[in-house]
């Protein structure tokens, strides 16, 4: 067969590259058609109706990829088609068990302490620890993270601190529990917050973040539920029933979670992956393989050569695993990178313009709305509906604060799941606008419960309400606290979301001439990407101390509220708050 090779030139777009595709020619004599002459026939002149142009389109290109690829990548393309969708649903599921516990025990308030004990005491140790781990962990922790020790340590110490509440009849080892309980849910907060600064890219980083922001909404969703259903079997057998949940950590880091190197995969278009050739045609000596030169369509996809991306994150070529510890291919560490730190005065100054900017705000909003949780919701009751949608949920004066309990829970989901339905996050500047609404939400409860300010006559105290009918104040509560969810869900995604873009700014090295560097610029470039990367989980990790603040000096405040609201309800003639 005689066979000659035309290098023919093609562009897919301005984006894409050139590429020399070969042309296998065959004389007349040969009935097999030559690559790209589809069913026309080669009649050997230039210029006659049959013959094959020297052209070569795109599709002639695609149909001999796709009769000589190989099918030795397709695990790797299967493996990481999915990857985006495990990424959400790895963090989603972690963000709902890292909460769910802390929002049964809340919900449980009621029957975790006797009726003469504050409510804010559940509250106060169960924020307490997780402040101190969040406060304390990120400013004296340092090098990598070990990310599998903390998932471990995290479903240890919640599955002990819920057994011991359920199997304790006093107030001190429940306390006990709910501390380790606390102190679980503080450690795995930080550590999944920090795991999505992570990710390879940016836009990963949001979907991570999202999913982890909608799951500890639906935790709220699925505790406050979990516990309206289980109450009737009391507190050893509804929290022994939940003991089970933080057992599933281990089983969605491990299983669910996409291995980063299938993230790297999933994030290559497939208009730039290589075009792969057949071995058949590879070992043949008259056949040379297309050359590929690859341009870069976006900052978030860097080929395979490149050693660094220009939006800060780690090199693609190494794989860097889930504990912090990064290697080069080859399973050689990358020399120098291993010992890097944040000094404590590094530390202080991220912190310093977080304080402010984003810290405040958050800790104002979960301020208002812990108040409101655990020093104002508990007196808000009322003489019973006798018809009306509110009869149906209400049959006794007990149900009210779990009702409340589990609508606020409801709009705190549905305004954290924002960025996973695709709305827009909350402009910086807009920031301290949920704290400013969510204290005009306390205020308005302050005064309906002090003072019944949206009460009708024939249910203000002394009045009860003898003639039946519904007190129009409920449904007043009610849309009051749908709008607490949405102030608070609303404060905490948008501020993390923020906080995780801090930085990037200035990141935006040039990468060109990558390849040409030598050794030791290579490395120094590698080290400062790698403590970027660090000061993006420090960042995030210190600011998750801002809610836990907030819901402390909550729970502080709540206490002698709630007991100076109900008192101020009994002088009323109102006794109902001394009787849940």
């Amino acid at each position: 067969m005689n066979t000659t090779h035309n290098h023919v030139h093609h562009r897919h777009s301005p984006h894409s590259a050139t590429i020399t595709t070969p042309v296998i020619e065959t004389t007349p004599a040969q009935t097999t058609p030559a690559f790209g002459s589809g069913d026309r026939a080669d009649t050997g002149d230039d210029n006659q109706p049959g013959r094959r142009s020297d052209s070569v389109d795109g599709e002639d290109i695609d149909r001999f990829i796709a009769d000589n690829q190989t099918t030795d990548q397709l695990p790797m393309l299967t493996g990481s088609k999915h990857a985006n969708k495990r990424l959400f649903a790895a963090f989603m599921i972690f963000g709902l068990l890292n909460n769910v516990l802390y929002v049964i025990i809340l919900s449980a308030a009621l029957d975790l302490v006797s009726a003469d004990t504050p409510k804010g005491v559940v509250a106060l140790f169960n924020i307490f620890p997780a402040l101190i781990t969040k406060v304390v962990w990120p400013l004296l922790s340092n090098g990598k993270i070990r990310y599998t020790t903390r998932v471990g340590f995290c479903t240890l110490c919640s599955w002990f601190g819920i057994m011991i509440i359920a199997l304790s009849s006093s107030l001190s080892p429940r306390l006990l529990g709910i501390s380790l309980a606390s102190l679980s849910s503080g450690m795995g907060e930080l550590t999944f917050l920090q795991l999505t600064t992570t990710l390879p890219t940016e836009a990963m980083s949001k979907t991570a973040l999202g999913a982890w922001s909608s799951g500890t909404g639906f935790a709220g969703i699925a505790g406050a539920g979990i516990w309206w259903l289980l109450r009737g079997l009391g507190v050893k057998g509804g929290l022994g029933f939940s003991s089970f949940l933080p057992l599933f950590f281990p089983i969605t880091y491990k299983y669910i979670l996409p291995p980063f190197s299938h993230l790297e995969t999933f994030t290559i278009p497939s208009t730039y992956q290589p075009l792969p050739t057949s071995s058949l045609l590879s070992d043949n000596a008259n056949f040379r393989s297309p050359a590929i030169l690859t341009s870069v369509p976006s900052s978030e996809y860097v080929p395979q050569h490149t050693p660094l991306l220009s939006s800060g994150f780690i090199d693609r070529n190494r794989d860097r695993n889930r504990d912090g510890e990064e290697e080069m291919d080859g399973g050689k560490t990358l020399e120098g990178v291993g010992a890097l730190r944040l000094t404590t005065q590094e530390k202080m100054e991220l912190l310093r313009p977080l304080v402010v900017r984003y810290m405040l705000p958050l800790c104002a909003v979960y301020v208002e709305e812990y108040v409101i949780n655990s020093g104002v919701a508990p007196t808000l009751v009322f003489p019973l509906p006798t018809y009306g949608i509110w009869s149906w949920l209400f049959k006794s004066p007990r149900d009210y604060y779990p009702f409340w309990s589990l609508t606020y829970q409801t709009f705190v989901f549905l305004s954290r799941s924002s960025l996973s339905l695709g709305l827009p996050p909350l402009p910086k500047r807009l920031l301290p606008l949920p704290a400013i609404i969510q204290f005009l939400v306390l205020s308005l409860l302050y005064l309906q419960a002090k003072t019944f300010f949206f009460s009708s006559p024939a249910y203000t105290p002394p009045a009860e309400g003898e003639g039946g009918g519904v007190d129009r104040s409920i449904t007043i509560v009610f849309l009051l606290i749908c709008l607490e969810g949405l102030c608070g869900g609303s404060g905490y995604v948008n501020t993390f979301y923020h906080v995780g873009r801090e930085g990037n700014g200035d990141e935006n090295d040039d990468d060109d001439g990558g390849n040409e560097m030598g050794a030791d610029q290579r490395v120094l470039k590698m080290t400062g990407m790698e403590k970027k990367a660090m000061e993006r989980e420090f960042r995030i990790g210190a600011v998750g101390a801002a809610d836990s603040t907030g819901i402390l000096f909550a729970s502080l405040i709540s206490m002698p509220l709630e007991i100076a609201l109900c008192q101020s309800q009994v002088d009323q003639g109102r006794t109902m708050c001394r009787e849940l």
